[in-house]
């Protein structure tokens, strides 16, 4: 399995609309290094889902539910879309300071890579965060 980290916005697509839309297409990425790892990605694999410019932090996980796609918001064939379902609220979010201030997590993309907005994330990494969030999997 794989870990990877999907950024939104939350006046755009909030957690709690993604747990009550109960899936999503995860489209409209438009960065080469972001497409290339939607494309890597497998059904299954976990993804710790982030809220961008606003709230900084991490609030659940996604499950990748079909593989990468033609991105059905352009004709053109270079961009995927990848399906997600909820997997699992955290306990605690895990705010952008405190992955800042661990040491653990200082080379994790979301620090490394700040306007990725879909980053691979490490086994050991996201084991971190999980414990952080004191959420049990």
């Amino acid at each position: 399995m794989n870990y990877w980290l999907i950024k939104s916005e939350p006046f755009k697509y909030s957690w709690d609309q993604f747990f009550k839309d109960k899936k999503c297409v995860w489209d409209g990425v438009r960065n080469y290094a972001a497409r290339n790892n939607l494309k890597a990605m497998k059904k299954g694999d976990l993804a710790l889902f982030y809220h961008s410019n606003e709230g900084l932090e991490i609030v659940g996980i996604a499950k990748v539910i079909k593989e990468h796609y033609q991105d059905p918001t352009t004709a053109e064939i270079a961009w995927v879309a990848v399906d997600f379902a909820p997997f699992k609220k955290l306990k605690k979010t895990v705010s952008l300071s405190i992955i800042k201030d661990d040491e653990m997590l200082k080379d994790i993309d979301l620090v490394r890579l700040a306007r990725l907005s879909v980053g691979i994330v490490k086994p050991f990494e996201f084991d971190r965060i999980i414990a952080l969030s004191e959420t049990k999997i």
